[in-house]
């Protein structure tokens, strides 16, 4: 392992100790090295999404190595641009780095990079590197539509299905062990479900292709990110209880939040960074695997709550207003 601190070497130097460990995609036809990538676009056009990890905000460097932090930067951006029917082919990642950071713990990150991007054939294509007071891992991502049409957020319309591909709660499950510092061994699934997400990527591209109308990754909870996609599209979304649209995911968090005095359907319904498709779909069409019915997208104003009209952007469980103390993750409030 190397010993050394980013400080010992120069930038060109930390460099090229790394650029071997990142891999070159599928599409890359000038990789990093240059003034600038060159990646391949045969349909003529592309998705572009970016996405920050910050250190002590986002990952701590004592609650998982420097691969899972590379890990989960890909991770929660490759999703974006599944989310809008593409396949991810190209990433650019920018590294603020304390000087006393260790040369291991970069190469670490590196290699957490290359385990989720080459078996998706994804190149990780050059960045830019800066000193700072903290850790700071930017990611860039680019996805090829492949002759689709985008699947944008503003589809929705009443009647259509709601559904949901991927997992929901055990990120937030794990946040909250790693946090309580009440970690055990029969909790590490749970913590690695956060340190290393597993984005339904494939799904992406099969709710395009099986005619979704609307379309997001699950990031920020799925009441905040379902409460986006329902305003803007301009509908309602009625979801079932977790305990009936989703009960493996229930029970899979049951034990967990048990011992930590919390609701696990909390954690379905607040938790984000399990990075699933949430999509709707027109009324009988097939769901394609993996996707579960969550509920069905309503009209807002005739849709009506104790007798009050519900506006677009609502979302409702069981044909009510939730009653959770957040709906999700949210940057700037506490």
């Amino acid at each position: 392992m190397d010993q050394r601190s980013v400080a010992d070497l120069s930038e060109d130097e930390l460099i090229a100790s790394f650029v071997a460990l990142l891999p070159r995609g599928s599409s890359t036809v000038v990789p990093t090295g240059d003034d600038a990538a060159v990646v391949a676009a045969p349909d003529g056009r592309f998705c572009v999404s970016t996405d920050v990890l910050v250190e002590g905000r986002h990952f701590r460097t004592d609650w998982g190595s420097g691969a899972d932090v590379g890990w989960r930067a890909a991770a929660q951006n490759i999703a974006d641009v599944a989310a809008m029917g593409a396949a991810p082919t190209s990433i650019v990642i920018s590294l603020v780095l304390p000087p006393q950071t260790p040369v291991a713990w970069v190469h670490d990150m590196c290699r957490g990079l290359s385990q989720i991007c080459a078996p998706l054939g994804i190149g990780v294509d050059g960045g830019d590197l800066s000193a700072g007071e903290q850790i700071v891992v930017a990611v860039t991502v680019h996805g090829d539509l492949g002759g689709r049409m985008p699947v944008l957020r503003s589809g929705a319309r009443a009647g259509d299905v709601v559904a949901h591909a991927g997992v929901l709660g055990p990120a937030a499950a794990g946040y909250a062990l790693l946090e309580s510092g009440r970690r055990g061994g029969s909790d590490e699934e749970l913590v690695a479900a956060f340190l290393r997400p597993v984005p339904a990527l494939e799904a992406g591209p099969l709710a395009a292709d099986a005619g979704a109308t609307a379309m997001m990754d699950v990031s920020d909870g799925l009441l905040r990110d379902a409460g986006r996609l329902a305003l803007a599209s301009a509908v309602v979304l009625d979801l079932e209880r977790p305990e009936t649209s989703v009960p493996d995911d229930v029970a899979r968090l049951a034990d967990a939040a048990a011992r930590m005095g919390e609701d696990p359907a909390t954690w379905v319904l607040t938790g984000g960074e399990d990075h699933g498709m949430l999509a709707t779909f027109p009324q009988g069409t097939p769901l394609p695997e993996p996707f579960r019915r969550l509920g069905t997208v309503r009209a807002p104003g005739a849709w009506q709550v104790a007798g009050q009209a519900r506006p677009a952007g609502t979302v409702l469980i069981g044909g009510a207003v939730p009653e959770v103390a957040s709906t999700g993750w949210d940057h700037f409030r506490r």
